[in-house]
């Protein structure tokens, strides 16, 4: 079985370390290794697979890489995303694993938030950032500062299943004066039909002190040179849901979920809960009937607040009444009534501290009906 070009054997090889099956172009040094069984492409590439050897000795549990470059690490020389020809993006494949794959036999939406933030990391890693985890500039790290996410969009046409291959591209830009956004095209590499899209908007924030920070000039120069010079968005379209404002969900709210407690594992490199676990907390006050008959297309979330490991979370969820909707009043508002009349619902989501009532985000989530498998 071929793949592009690309061996099934050697493709499990390099499994481990989320590669990409395509040959790429070295950028700022960056050894490849080729999956093609082209001999012109073989002698081209700076290390093959062949060139990773481990040395393993009673005495000592440390590895050594040998190739041409040591500089690099073992996870570079493996990882074959890699800035586009013309620098101002960030490709990368994926196969999904066992692990990612939900009850309805596809990734689940986590999963798929959770590879949207691993390429986002790796591109910053290629030009030069995020020496600290952090995505970060010189500048930055300098007066200590950090990015935080402010709003998240992500579309899904389709869930990959396991086994199969996902092709992102990623990419940042310029937002006014207070942040920049980042991008996301997600395809199917057998295909190369968009499975989704995503886009988001991050804020600097001092580290010691939380609070958010204007981008200056030095770090918006910084990061500026790796941006296209002129505005690429995933979501083109005018009015996309993207751009919609999110209402505050009031209090009662139709469904919820209290209690919600964060786990050590949910804390990320900041040391607060990671962007992600929103995501599961919001889907925690779904409704079990929607969660059966449904599955995610859309999902919204605009970041009010930190959530530290100490804090306890409610998960609040009321139906949102479009203006294409009937009001329902024949069932009482509920979405028993609405699953049988149209395919697609929606959602309004509240997360809140419990006891204080804080709001920590809010969001917005679509559903579609699920397919006949």
């Amino acid at each position: 079985m071929m793949l592009k070009g690309c061996n099934a054997d050697l493709l499990q090889t390099l499994a481990h370390s989320r590669f990409s099956p395509k040959t790429k172009t070295p950028f700022r040094g960056i050894s490849v290794v080729s999956c093609s069984s082209s001999s012109k492409t073989s002698t081209t590439t700076a290390t093959a697979a062949s060139d990773l050897v481990i040395n393993d000795t009673k005495n000592s549990s440390s590895a050594a890489v040998s190739g041409s470059n040591s500089a690099f690490s073992l996870a570079d020389r493996l990882r074959l995303g890699s800035l586009l020809e013309d620098g101002l993006s960030y490709k990368e494949n994926f196969i999904v694993r066992c692990y990612e794959v939900g009850i309805n036999k596809t990734a689940t939406v986590e999963t798929m938030a959770n590879l949207l933030q691993e390429v986002a990391c790796n591109h910053a890693q290629s030009v030069g950032f995020s020496t600290d985890g952090f995505a970060t500039t010189p500048t930055m790290r300098k007066m200590n500062l950090i990015w935080v996410t402010s709003r998240m969009h992500i579309e899904i046409y389709k869930y990959p299943a396991w086994g199969d291959v996902v092709e992102i591209e990623t990419w940042c830009q310029s937002e006014g004066r207070i942040g920049t956004r980042r991008d996301w095209i997600l395809k199917d590499f057998a295909t190369g039909v968009v499975i989704g899209r995503a886009t988001s908007k991050w804020v600097m924030m001092n580290q010691d002190t939380r609070r958010l920070q204007k981008v200056n000039d030095d770090v918006r120069d910084e990061y500026l040179v790796f941006c296209p010079r002129t505005p690429r968005l995933s979501f083109p379209e005018e009015n996309n849901s993207s751009l919609k404002k999110i209402p505050k969900l009031e209090d009662p709210a139709q469904y919820s979920k209290l209690g919600l407690v964060p786990r050590r594992a949910d804390l990320d490199m900041n040391q607060h809960v990671n962007n992600v676990t929103y995501i599961g907390w919001v889907l925690e006050s779904i409704p079990q009937e929607i969660i059966d008959t449904h599955e995610l297309q859309k999902i919204t979330l605009d970041y009010r607040r930190e959530c530290q490991h100490d804090n306890t979370v409610d998960s609040l969820t009321s139906p949102e009444m479009t203006e294409d909707v009937d009001k329902l009043q024949e069932t009482n508002g509920s979405v028993t009534g609405r699953r049988h009349e149209m395919d697609t619902c929606q959602f309004l989501h509240f997360l809140r501290l419990s006891g204080e009532g804080l709001e920590l985000n809010r969001g917005r989530t679509e559903w579609r009906k699920k397919l006949a498998r």
